[in-house]
């Protein structure tokens, strides 16, 4: 009972803290702009099942994108015994799930061999990160805390399977010492049951032949106990840490992708409010298509992060900081400034600092700070290509480019600022219709003198 009371106790502190964070983060995602509707749901299981549960965008670095996979598809295998550790802990039972039978075993001997595989995939990750210095792991975004930030998560992890696997080792050993006894339990044993094993644990299994010599029932028993509520306060601890770090991505990268743009990369929506006033001068007679007068004047473009539609924050938030985008980016790759990667991290940072003011006092509230130059640099914006070789990279379907492209709106729309060469551009096609120097009229001055047959049998 005691065991229950102080289970209960943590877990709804646990929930209260991840309500406060959710809550925030809903908060900010109020001040974004609507985005497209969410329809076509049978396509949308379809990329979601493919990219995210497959995994199928990793495999580019077969050694890491395998490993990478094993992780995921582990996590989502003990996903499941620790919703019956949760089951457990408030209702005071002891396998909640073996029910299940044969799939049970099949669970939990899934979930042991995981834990190792993660185990060792971790261990591989931060030897990478710690000694080897992979170029994609660096860039000016990447500051001293970032690399911190992901060396926590991946410790937390590997504390995570080890715990588990020592969980798992002390009870297949608890079960073993306790069941010669046939049900009657030695003196300082308040509740070790005499059944058989429950589950599969083959890994566990063979820890537990390797030390079950040298343990008494008694201190098998306090083991289990102690690395149960080690490795459920673990899980919870990095439930609640994982909103504030780069690994938030293992809560949002599922969803993201389900979310995922369904039209071809190389799209660019148009802009409501300009699709209208065009539609106007074409066809002035047209009142369907005009804004009421007095409908508020809407920005052009992306200047700050409350401009962005609501889907573009939810990629900054899903965004791994991996680093494939900016390693395929052919600007970044010839020296520019651009870095895919840092366009998506800055605006996470943006909303973060500027967020909570604007949440506490309005979303006009100004800091005299922008997500553009303050934080991503014209030079940056003008040296994208809209190639969309990072959005075909992304493992999550993050759209880089539209978040760039919409910020270059917001230079050329509301302030006029350009390179020259686009400046002249843009002069051309309002003065002739075209973006070259020369009038409609003088188009085909170019072929005066040609002698151009226009009969194609040369008549």
């Amino acid at each position: 009972m005691l065991k229950q009371l102080v289970f209960s106790f943590t877990l709804l502190v646990t929930l209260g803290v991840f309500t406060y964070s959710s809550l925030r983060y809903i908060n900010f995602f109020r001040l974004t702009r609507a985005g497209f509707p969410v329809n076509n749901f049978g396509r949308r299981f379809g990329i979601m099942f493919k990219v995210a549960i497959g995994q199928t965008r990793i495999f580019r670095f077969p050694f890491v994108g395998i490993l990478h996979a094993l992780v995921f598809w582990g996590f989502c295998v003990i996903l499941i015994g620790s919703m019956e550790m949760v089951a457990d802990g408030l209702f005071g039972t002891e396998k909640a799930l073996s029910f299940l039978g044969p799939v049970y075993n099949l669970i939990m001997g899934s979930g042991d061999i995981f834990a190792l595989i993660i185990a060792v995939a971790i261990l591989i990750f931060l030897v990478r990160r710690v000694f080897l210095h992979i170029k994609r792991f660096e860039g000016i975004e990447m500051k001293h805390v970032s690399h911190i930030d992901a060396n926590i998560a991946l410790s937390l992890i590997l504390f995570l399977m080890i715990s588990l696997l020592g969980m798992n080792t002390f009870y297949v050993l608890q079960q073993k010492l306790i069941s010669p006894y046939g049900g009657q339990l030695p003196a300082g044993i308040t509740h070790c049951p005499a059944e058989a094993v429950v589950g599969f644990y083959p890994v566990s299994s063979y820890f537990a032949g390797l030390a079950g010599h040298a343990l008494t029932p008694l201190t098998a028993q306090v083991l289990y106990q102690a690395f149960w509520w080690c490795h459920i306060l673990l899980i919870f601890l990095f439930a609640n840490i994982l909103p504030y770090s780069k690994h938030f991505h293992v809560f949002m990268s599922v969803p993201n992708v389900f979310l995922s743009r369904l039209e071809p990369l190389g799209k660019l929506t148009n802009m409501d409010s300009i699709t209208r006033e065009v539609k106007l001068m074409l066809y002035p007679d047209a009142s369907s298509g005009a804004s009421p007068a007095d409908a508020p004047t809407e920005r052009f473009g992306v200047k700050d992060a409350e401009d962005v539609v609501w889907k573009t924050y939810f990629d900054s938030l899903a965004c791994t900081e991996c680093g494939r985008c900016t390693s395929v980016c052919p600007a970044n790759i010839t020296g520019k400034k651009l870095s895919p990667r840092k366009v998506m991290m800055d605006l996470r940072a943006r909303m973060k600092e500027k967020g909570p003011m604007m949440v506490k006092n309005g979303k006009d509230f100004s800091d005299t700070k922008s997500l553009v130059r303050d934080y991503i640099s014209e030079e940056e914006l003008w040296a994208c290509t809209t190639c969309n070789a990072c959005a075909r990279e992304c493992p999550i379907n993050i759209n880089h480019p539209s978040l760039i492209v919409d910020m270059r709106r917001y230079l050329v729309m509301e302030e006029a600022s350009a390179p020259g060469q686009l400046k002249t551009m843009f002069n051309y096609i309002e003065n002739n219709g075209a973006p070259w120097q020369f009038s409609q009229g003088d188009r085909l001055l170019w072929a005066k003198d040609l002698m151009i047959n226009k009969n194609p049998e040369g008549n």
